[in-house]
């Protein structure tokens, strides 16, 4: 195996995000990248989630960030439930 092999290997290609409701909003926090983003629906939210990726990532050398070309983003909900 040669080095641009092993370094496409090692590349990202999920973006994981953690979505929470706040006191008011939903909240996104990004696990790999310094985003944070709200939203008042479930829909708003992933919205402004790709939107903030796509700006965070505009400019940026995806292969020196280790990301790869084709990433995806997975969104972890948490849920709070009634404790009977």
């Amino acid at each position: 195996m040669n080095s641009k092999t092993n370094f496409k290997t090692m590349k990202k290609r999920v973006i994981l995000f953690r979505v929470y409701k706040g006191e008011k909003y939903y909240v996104a926090e990004c696990l790999d990248l310094p985003i944070v983003t709200q939203g008042k629906t479930l829909d708003e939210v992933v919205e402004n989630i790709k939107e903030a990726v796509e700006v965070h990532l505009k400019d940026e050398n995806l292969e020196e960030m280790e990301i790869s070309p084709d990433f995806s983003v997975l969104i972890n909900m948490e849920l709070e439930y009634a404790k009977a």
